[in-house]
């Protein structure tokens, strides 16, 4: 298999190119995201590199995802390879459990989903989140204890535990052994 090189994104162009079909001008535009009509000509020129945050604007004026708006051309079904080591990684203060980050940026208001790998003795305790929350916890290798609220289970390899998120919970690892699970947070009833 052929690795495509990464360009580098082609923000502006995308940009202009989706303003001009939804017949947009750039100054009907700037007011619906905020952006001065200069500036938005700027980045439309590829002149400069919009904040993260004004890529969302946009994003949200011109009813893309952000990942769509900054794959621009390449965007919809494109096969993409995330490499291994890329991925954000979380960090226990005391070392006893890592969250992969796998879930893409432009979901993170309805669903995120970690790699969570617990040395032994670990725990990730966490305090409710929204309401409605839901989490689903797949061992992947090992065994995990799941508390949620009142309830309690143990869990093996290759079971999964469904719950309301929006309670406090908390996963250990009482073995001797690393766990590794999938973790997918699905928020406010996403």
């Amino acid at each position: 298999m052929t690795e495509k090189p990464l360009s580098t994104p082609t923000v502006g162009k995308t940009i202009n190119r989706l303003r001009k079909q939804k017949q947009l001008t750039l100054d009907q535009l700037a007011g619906q995201c905020g952006v001065s009509k200069s500036m938005l000509s700027q980045i439309e020129r590829n002149e400069t590199n919009p904040t993260l945050a004004i890529v969302w604007r946009l994003a949200d004026a011109l009813g893309q995802s952000i990942d769509e708006l900054i794959r621009g051309e390449e965007g919809g079904h494109n096969l993409t390879i995330v490499p291994n080591g890329s991925a954000p990684v979380l960090h226990d203060p005391n070392g006893t459990y890592t969250l992969k980050i796998l879930s893409p940026a432009d979901l993170v208001n309805n669903i995120e989903w970690y790699e969570l790998c617990l040395q032994p003795g670990g725990e990730l305790v966490s305090d409710p989140h929204i309401a409605r929350t839901v989490e689903h916890l797949t061992v992947l290798d090992g065994e995990i204890e799941i508390t949620a609220g009142e309830e309690f289970g143990v869990l093996k390899n290759g079971e999964t535990a469904r719950y309301g998120a929006d309670r406090p919970h908390k996963i250990v690892n009482n073995t001797d052994k690393v766990a590794k699970a999938l973790l997918v947070m699905m928020l406010g009833g996403a």
